[in-house]
């Protein structure tokens, strides 16, 4: 039976390196792997100095999906990313390859390994409740929700509007719970998956992370986000909120000295690591595996 592979872990683990050893090493077996993007800023074509996105160049041949394919104007949801992504699998599957799910967004990873059911959308609930995120602020909004589902409201970054929006939205029709989070029991959604979790210890990690972020300035970051900004960067939802483009936003402006963007979108950075690793402990028969562990190890015989 081909398999299903879950690249996982915190930003800045080598998954994406993990992930191309694999197929590497699965192809030279005769099975020809391929790679599923699981990583919600790597989906947007131009955003790739502040994601790390893989060059075409840099993927060594292997097929690689769901990446580029929105623009930064368009809204990234795991709703509509989820049957993609399933779709994607499956067509691997269908020409005789394991699938590798590569990437850091919990909520998309766990949408495509286990049997993840969305709650239902109302657009007219979700525009009211925008307006009142506009109006009164995410702090207002986060209160109510503790109110009505506090496990919920206890799971959803306080900074986050866009989530906090969508739990109330789901409780407003009825529902008893936000329920857009990892269930207590997983199912698997493909029964032969094994699912990778890349660990790194948190001191180093850290000095990982500090010295990626002054990496990306370096590279070019700031010019990457203003030829997006030509192209409507800051008219995207998702895109124009993504770690690192904010703070380069706020530099172009003049709101942030260059030290301050690159300091903010380290603290970030760090914080969202520490909720990535919280989250993917949670996966019941996660393998814990070292950065450039051995991929022939790792498969087996």
């Amino acid at each position: 039976m081909t398999r299903l592979w879950a690249v996982v872990g915190a930003t800045g683990t080598g998954k994406s390196e993990l992930a191309l050893a694999l197929a590497e090493e699965l192809r030279a077996r005769g099975d020809p792997a391929e790679i599923v993007n699981a990583d919600a800023m790597q989906l947007y074509r131009g955003m790739d100095i502040g994601t790390a996105k893989l060059s075409v160049s840099e993927r060594r041949g292997i097929p690689h999906h769901l990446f580029d394919v929105l623009e930064a104007t368009e809204d990234a949801a795991v709703a509509w990313y989820q049957p993609l992504a399933r779709a994607a699998i499956e067509s691997i599957h269908a020409r005789g390859g394991d699938a590798i799910l590569v990437g850091g967004s919990g909520l998309y990873v766990s949408s495509v390994v286990f049997d993840f059911r969305f709650p239902p959308r109302d657009p007219e609930v979700r525009a009211r409740l925008e307006r009142e995120l506009e109006s009164d602020g995410a702090a207002a909004l986060l209160e109510r929700l503790r109110r009505a589902d506090p496990a919920a409201a206890a799971r959803i970054d306080p900074h986050n509007g866009r989530r906090i929006v969508r739990a109330l939205e789901v409780i407003e029709q009825g529902s008893d719970t936000h329920g857009a989070a990892l269930p207590e029991a997983p199912a698997l959604w493909h029964p032969s998956t094994r699912l990778l979790g890349l660990h790194v210890d948190r001191a180093e990690l850290v000095e990982r992370l500090d010295r990626r972020v002054e990496r990306m300035w370096q590279a070019g970051l700031l010019d990457e986000v203003a030829a997006l900004r030509k192209h409507g960067l800051e008219q995207g939802v998702t895109a124009s909120r993504a770690i690192g483009y904010a703070q380069a936003l706020g530099q172009l402006d003049g709101r942030l000295t260059e030290a301050e963007a690159i300091a903010e979108t380290q603290a970030l950075t760090r914080r969202y690591a520490r909720r990535q690793v919280s989250w993917f402990k949670r996966y019941p028969g996660l393998e814990r595996v070292e950065p450039m562990s051995d991929a022939g190890a790792i498969i087996g015989a």
